[in-house]
């Protein structure tokens, strides 16, 4: 995409953070913006300030991780806009703290239904009404650089096997698109100035309620990117049909780091066949050998 101006971006997570960031960097872009998120409370205000600025923004409130929810706020924005161009699947929560056997399996059923199936709801409900009025667009997945690397000190881990997940998503929806004139892109931020830190504080009582008092966010979080910063990252993304949106240029070496530990790991596997069984090549293998 190139031009921007007339048309509609859908946000999710939009009441704060990078998704407010988001609808912001978009209506000054000349866009119409509908902002969707599950706290109705916040929603509204933010939506306020989004207008301030002289943008057309809807506030739907809506539950990512509920396919209904998703669905009928998909039919209110075409029915009040008239098309969808661009959408963010953009909401999120973290659970930290935390070891893995120690995470209530209702926590997994809510983070990943926020994380994950919060963006493949937003795709079968958004893309195909993006696909009809058959002038392209965009979609953009928010992961994070813990989607790509598990930090050993951060003690997030089902942030980062939800978030593994939406990166595998993309990929597998660029290479279902590839050649089409929709865009995707996954975007992984790292620190950035939001309240993410804080959601459990409005855990829904179906997945065991509010969790949390005293303010956790890192300080590294709270002295990190500005949200619009990162939004005008992913705006620079989307002209260039980017896949891969990083924010953090140290960010880098960490990824180099992870992805030679994956390459040398295969002298493990050459000393293997060197001392005398070769593992058939997946070209050369045939059922019936068994073996």
């Amino acid at each position: 995409m190139k031009e921007f101006r007339g048309k509609v971006a859908v946000v999710t997570g939009a009441a704060s953070g990078i998704g407010l960031g988001m609808a912001r960097t978009f209506g000054r872009e000349g866009m119409r913006v509908a902002m969707l998120d599950v706290r109705s409370d916040a929603l509204e205000p933010a939506a306020e300030e989004v207008r301030s600025l002289q943008i057309d923004a809807l506030a739907i409130e809506t539950d990512v991780s509920d396919a209904k929810s998703v669905e009928a706020a998909a039919a209110k924005i075409e029915a009040d806009f008239g098309r969808i161009d661009i959408l963010c699947n953009n909401a999120g929560v973290l659970i930290h703290g935390k070891d893995i056997v120690d995470i209530p399996l209702a926590d997994w059923d809510w983070i990943f239904g926020v994380n994950f199936y919060g963006c493949l709801h937003g795709v079968r409900s958004f893309l195909p009404r993006i696909k009809r009025h058959g002038d392209g667009g965009h979609i953009v997945n928010t992961a994070s650089i813990g989607g790509f690397q598990v930090g050993a000190g951060m003690r997030t881990p089902a942030y980062a096997v939800t978030k593994f997940g939406v990166v595998a998503l993309s990929e597998g929806l660029r290479n279902e698109l590839e050649g089409g004139n929709i865009g995707v892109s996954v975007l992984a931020p790292a620190a950035t100035n939001t309240g993410i830190y804080r959601s459990q504080r409005h855990k829904p009582q179906q997945f065991g309620g509010p969790e949390g008092g005293d303010d956790a966010t890192p300080d590294v979080l709270k002295v990190g990117a500005h949200p619009d910063q990162i939004a005008r990252r992913v705006l620079d993304a989307i002209k260039r049909d980017e896949f891969y949106i990083f924010t953090h240029i140290e960010t880098r070496d960490w990824l180099k780091k992870r992805h030679q530990g994956i390459i040398d790991s295969y002298a493990s596997l050459e000393r293997f066949e060197a001392e005398g069984e070769r593992i058939p090549r997946m070209g050369e293998f045939r059922p019936e050998d068994g073996k």
